[in-house]
């Protein structure tokens, strides 16, 4: 991860993005980011990273340009953490790792992990980035996301865990 005030030493744009976003946790706070999550201790249970791993990240991503923390408490001061434009132009990468995933990386009996639906048509887009049904290219903002059933439950079973602690 390198910082913004760091340079990498080439002119290649996957290596300078790679330095960004190429590591584990990194694509794992930029997910939950885009499901929804903007707090720490939310992030950290569903990312399953340490403290310290997920400060880093997030003082990372802050730096890169690609988050910016909000106060949303004074006293305790609390911050939040919300996508940038740059954030947000990441998500077209992290909808392609998706898709691969669910493609490549699982069992072929395993429901999808989430549910995208053409909000315009009404039409589930499967892996596509152009809706099957009505031919359209879609963004995320015209999609309608939902968790699967064994992903969700495997949420809800990360938050009761972290609770327990």
């Amino acid at each position: 991860m390198a910082r913004a005030t760091e340079k990498t030493n080439t002119v290649c744009p996957v290596a300078r993005s790679v330095d960004i976003v190429g590591d584990r946790w990194t694509t794992l706070v930029l997910r939950e980011l885009y499901m929804g999550a903007t707090r720490f201790e939310e992030m950290q249970i569903q990312t399953d990273a340490t403290p310290q791993m997920l400060a880093t990240r997030l003082k990372a991503l802050e730096a890169d340009g690609m988050i910016e923390r909000q106060p949303y408490s004074e006293k305790p001061l609390r911050y939040e953490y919300r996508l940038t434009d740059k954030g947000w132009a990441f998500y077209p990468v992290i909808y392609a790792l998706r898709a691969w995933g669910e493609q490549w990386c699982k069992e072929k009996d395993e429901e999808h992990a989430m549910h995208f639906v053409h909000r315009e048509c009404g039409h589930d887009v499967g892996l596509a980035s152009v809706c099957p049904h009505c031919g359209k290219a879609v963004e995320r903002a015209d999609l309608e996301a939902t968790v699967g059933s064994v992903f969700a439950m495997e949420r809800a079973d990360r938050r009761a865990a972290f609770k327990t602690k």
